[in-house]
């Protein structure tokens, strides 16, 4: 039996991606956690998010939970969810600068559209994504459509770290995937059954298949 690690750090929906897990994987032990002796424990971790970096790095610290992210995002399977991905870079340019885990090269901007885009901010609802490259990720998602909530969106430094692309009046990074770490930016347990369809990929991804980049 896996047993997962849902991080809890008090900035996420951890009931409703503990269903959705639950749902994907019925024979896996799903463990809503802030202990990092239970993030180093599990199979794999789930790291997901809602709201600002600056307070996400700080109830990371204050938990510990910190170095037991980093070794999670080097030697197990690992996803980074909303937050949760924007958390992995370097810097988050919110608030005036806030350093992240660098755990992925490359930094977190804020959307900034004029007004004849006529566009909101935050980028809410359903939009399609573009996966760039291969990655067990995709496997079998027929409607690659997901739910988003975000101001802001990541930007690697290196294109290779680029494993799906979106189009919200620019092309932003919709998710990115190296050595065993993969994150998204928008949220699979509200994207029904592509959604579905992307967390059962996780669970059953051996963190050794890597993501291939497009040519």
């Amino acid at each position: 039996m896996h047993q997962i690690a849902l991080i809890d750090y008090g900035m996420g929906n951890l009931h409703s991606m503990a269903k959705a897990l639950e749902k994907v994987a019925p024979n896996s032990h799903i463990r809503i956690t802030d202990e990092a002796e239970t993030v180093r424990a599990a199979d794999r971790v789930v790291f997901p998010g809602v709201g600002a970096m600056a307070a996400c790095m700080q109830a990371l610290q204050e938990r510990d939970l910190i170095p037991a992210i980093q070794e999670a995002a080097r030697n197990k399977p690992m996803l980074g969810v909303c937050l949760g991905m924007q958390a992995l870079f370097d810097e988050s340019e919110e608030g005036g600068g806030v350093a992240g885990l660098g755990l992925i090269p490359g930094r977190v901007r804020r959307f900034t559209f004029d007004e004849a885009a006529r566009l909101k901010i935050p980028h809410m609802g359903w939009n399609e994504i573009q996966a760039s490259g291969t990655h067990p990720l995709w496997s079998g998602i027929q409607t690659p459509w997901f739910y988003f909530v975000h101001s802001f969106y990541c930007q690697p430094d290196e294109t290779a770290h680029g494993a799906a692309y979106c189009d919200y009046g620019q092309r932003f990074c919709a998710a990115v995937a190296h050595e065993n770490l993969v994150a998204v930016q928008f949220h699979p347990e509200k994207s029904q059954t592509s959604g579905l369809r992307l967390l059962a990929n996780f669970v059953a991804w051996n963190g050794e298949s890597k993501h291939s980049p497009a040519a």
